[in-house]
């Protein structure tokens, strides 16, 4: 019989060896079970096995046996003896387990896990008894901690360094190393992403997402409100809403975990500790652990910023919306959630009494609605109008249907347990009467998509009461709601265990960190390998290959690592100075530009040089940037608004224009008045009709995007600011992914391969702000003079336009000072003297983009004044 060729025969003995250990470990892992050898450390000794030495997530076994471990050596003040010397520490047995990307130490006893230690680029490991001032010692670092282990002998301890180091160079190498931009996570090809433009559908995806998961859940957020609704509108009772989908998961056995930012309560009315409290009560499943605790760390001044939900470390959402009040929104961006189809009776307004009544866009309207809807003969037949009117959405229909409710309907579909909060009440005059796409076809009928708490406008008021979690706060007779803009993503696989080693990080430092949480109930949380990370048990639909890497904001206080990680800072810089065509900014805050003394993050100064690279080629380049026309903080700002505003108001203007430091003070010496070929600044606005008068307000934009050449995106929970940037500060987490997918498409009037990601993600950024469809040719090239020009700024420059005329909106550039603005006030508004030419005039209206008021308050002093408490604020808190 002729042999085997020489590969052929080594994979016939490597899968008989492969087969022949996989027996061994199934047969070892029944052994341990059997309740004779259950917690008995002679038999973990005399085999060499644990209860962790054979999990398939856990990768493949290492080294295992029975060491002495010396307390002390974290990196973080307070967690180690208050004494000095040898009399101060205490040596205790312990179990050691090697894994491809950990350490962990058990007690023998119990097997309760006391301490694990990631392999980081700090990983190293000494012996001897000079370096570790113990005999036979054995000297573990990374950026955490500097474990000492005392062995039997010398030999011992050069046994268990060899052991370890060849296990985790062969398995484990890619976390030895500092990687892109400095980040702890190594790039990840081929990994499955995807992104959101708005929360309706991330909201949908992490739902099901959580529906589907079979083991664990990580939750973190600066906020989260437990009684949101992942899925509006609401017609399957509360079976949706988060509390109910995390208890439910719970009492399937899925363990759930939760970090939220616990705030200075006398600056925040988040109330983390109702959130708390709320979850804990659900199931024991359920753990929640709140940090920092400010006295005893000292930390006053930041935050725990990251948006985060992590299912079995295999499918992670990394972005900007957290799980809680005022995020959900969908496109329509709408104003007003009340349903006033009985009170539009008394409402004689001819030209805007039944506005959406007609303004129902064709994404949520019926040719049946349409056709039944008397009032449509109101506007022009231009259909050019029509996607534009859709902005006047939840106001009522037309009293034909005043009768038919979503409760009949669901009743009829056997679903009549519905919604206990009030979603479904026929009875209320509270529903909003509208065309609605639902899981059970087409209904029509009173539902809110924003109840309670949810409804908001944190301008006009900041939250209170959040304990009556279904009680209003706001008038919404009164007061329209502020839409609420944002991205987000999704990722797969390796990319998703790297996201869950971040958190796994942040949790067991917590742990650690205070004693509280120190008992058995609060785990240690082990980090899958990832080596079993592409055996997706779960995938969200419709993501693409693309890849990926993982970066963040982190440093002592708020991953208890000894050197802080700004790889966000440095990714950002990096893709503006290596982008070739464009780039598009969506943020909340807008606050670089270093003077190394107030603000010291460079990604201004990188937009400013890269516009200047681009005037001294002679070459097209355009910058977009979209960020809130006011800051999110509560105050009039018909008075000027408040110090916490006006604080925020100056930085962003001494960027974008003010001061020297400003990106216009570095082009126009050399670029004069053309840096407007080249930049634009832009907010979102819209509008509505509010028990039967006009209103508008702006959509806050709490984005954290870059895209950059149809090619390159970044999106996370990080600001443009140095809180966010500069990684000492708040804790942040962000995804880059770089498109290996392409399109045909068009940059600067010439053929183009573009990512299908990054495209597809600004042209629905583009369709959303600017109107019209994702497939608008009029969109595709981002760079030509006609879209920058004749579609960018026109439409930007057209409504901003029309909407200080219809309704004198602040921030304006007519109002360069307080006095200014006592006057601008007082003067008549057109939408209130004269409604009909007002909606003649919003007609003309195209998406929500309006040009950036530069001027606004520009005479005055913005930052506090002395004496006021915001004042007293170090500078930093508002960098």
């Amino acid at each position: 019989m002729p042999s085997l060729p020489h590969t052929a025969e080594s994979t016939v003995r490597e899968e008989h060896f492969s087969s022949r250990r996989k027996q061994l470990e199934d047969y070892l892992t029944k052994i341990l079970k059997m309740p004779m050898y259950r917690n008995y450390h002679g038999t973990m000794e005399f085999i060499g096995v644990s209860q962790l030495s054979f999990i398939h997530d856990l990768g493949p076994k290492g080294m295992e046996g029975l060491v002495m471990k010396r307390s002390g050596g974290h990196r973080i003040p307070g967690l180690n003896c208050c004494g000095q010397g040898r009399m101060c520490y205490r040596w205790s047995k312990r179990w050691l387990v090697v894994k491809d990307s950990f350490l962990l130490y058990m007690k023998p006893d119990s097997g309760a896990i006391s301490f694990v230690l990631l392999v980081d680029k700090e990983f190293n490991i000494k012996i001897g008894q000079k370096e570790t001032e113990t005999k036979y010692g054995l000297q573990i670092d990374n950026l955490s901690r500097s474990l000492i282990l005392k062995c039997t002998s010398y030999r011992h301890a050069q046994w268990w360094r060899q052991g370890i180091d060849e296990f985790i160079r062969k398995h484990g190498k890619d976390f030895l190393t500092e990687h892109r931009f400095g980040s702890y996570a190594a790039v990840q090809e081929n990994t499955l992403a995807k992104w959101y433009v708005n929360a309706k559908w991330y909201f949908e995806d992490v739902a099901n997402a959580m529906e589907a998961a079979k083991e664990e859940i990580f939750i973190t957020d600066w906020w989260l409100s437990p009684e949101i609704f992942m899925k509006r509108p609401v017609v399957e009772g509360n079976r949706w809403r988060l509390d109910c989908i995390l208890k439910r998961k719970a009492q399937q056995g899925v363990r759930i975990f939760v970090m939220l930012y616990k705030e200075v309560e006398l600056a925040l009315g988040i109330n983390s500790e109702y959130s708390k409290r709320t979850l804990m009560h659900l199931h024991p499943n359920i753990k929640v652990m709140r940090h920092p605790d400010h006295v005893s760390s000292s930390v006053y001044l930041w935050a725990h910023h990251e948006k985060l939900v992590i299912v079995d470390q295999s499918v992670a959402f990394v972005g900007g919306i957290d799980l809680a009040y005022g995020r959900w929104d969908d496109d329509e961006h709408r104003l007003t959630d009340v349903g006033s189809v009985k009170r539009m009776g008394a409402i004689k307004s001819v030209s805007t009494a039944n506005l959406a009544s007609a303004a129902e866009s064709s994404e949520h309207n019926t040719p049946q609605s349409q056709a039944s809807s008397p009032e449509s003969h109101l506007f022009q037949k231009n259909a050019d109008d029509v996607p534009d009117i859709s902005k006047m959405k939840g106001v009522g229909k037309s009293r034909k249907f005043s009768r038919f409710t979503i409760y009949k309907h669901l009743h009829r579909h056997g679903m009549h347990h519905a919604d206990s909060v009030s979603s479904i009440d026929s009875e209320s005059n509270k529903g909003s009467i509208r065309s609605l796409k639902t899981g059970v076809g087409e209904l029509l009928g009173e539902t809110r998509f924003w109840h309670g708490k949810d409804y908001c406008n944190f301008v006009f008021k900041d939250w209170v009461q959040l304990d009556k979690p279904f009680a209003d706060f706001i008038d919404r007779y009164t007061t329209p709601r502020m839409p609420w803009h944002d991205i987000s993503s999704v990722v797969h696989g390796k990319a998703a265990r790297d996201v869950a080693r971040h958190f796994i990080q942040r949790w067991n430092f917590t742990k650690i960190m205070k004693p509280k949480y120190r008992s058995l109930s609060y785990p240690f949380l082990l980090p899958k390998s990832q080596q079993t990370a592409n055996e997706l048990k779960y995938q969200v639909p419709d993501a693409v290959r693309a890849t990926v890497q993982v970066i963040r904001s982190a440093a002592d206080w708020s991953a208890g690592i000894k050197y802080h990680e700004e790889s966000i800072h440095t990714a950002y810089v990096n893709v503006i100075e290596n982008s070739k065509h464009y780039i598009y900014i969506e943020n909340q805050f807008f606050i670089s530009c270093a003077d190394d003394k107030v603000v010291w993050n460079k990604i201004g100064d990188a937009i400013a040089q890269r516009i200047l690279k681009a005037h001294r080629e002679n070459k097209r380049y355009r910058v977009y940037v979209v960020i809130p026309l006011l800051p999110g903080f509560e105050g009039d700002i018909s008075t000027g608004g408040g110090n916490a505003l006006q604080a925020i108001m100056h930085f962003n203007y001494r960027t974008m224009c003010r001061g020297e430091n400003s990106i216009l003070s570095q082009l126009k010496p050399e670029v004069g008045d053309k840096w407007i070929n080249y930049i634009s600044f832009c907010g979102l606005r819209t509008y509505a009709e509010l028990e039967g008068k006009l209103v508008t307000e702006l959509i806050y934009v709490h984005s954290k995007l870059l895209i950059a050449d149809d090619n390159t995106v970044i999106i996370g929970s990080a600001n443009i600011n140095d809180r966010s940037m500069l990684g000492k500060r708040d804790s942040e987490i962000a995804i880059i992914v770089q498109d290996t997918e392409t399109v045909p498409s068009v940059m600067d009037g010439e053929e183009y391969s573009a990512g299908r990601f990054a495209q597809s993600l600004r042209l629905r950024c583009f369709r959303v702000v600017l109107g019209g469809s994702d497939l608008n040719p009029d969109h595709q090239d981002p760079v030509c003079e006609r879209f920058f020009k004749e579609v960018w700024i026109s439409t930007a420059a057209r409504n901003a336009t029309i909407f200080d005329k219809v309704f004198r909106c602040l921030p304006s550039d007519q109002v360069n000072n307080l006095a200014q603005l006592r006057d601008f006030i007082n003067k008549p508004i057109l939408a209130n003297d004269d409604p009909v030419k007002a909606a003649e005039e919003l007609k003309k209206i195209r998406g929500f983009l309006v040009q950036f008021p530069f001027r606004f308050l520009e005479e005055e002093y913005l930052l506090p004044s002395v004496g006021t408490k915001e004042s007293m604020v170090p500078m930093e808190v508002w960098t």
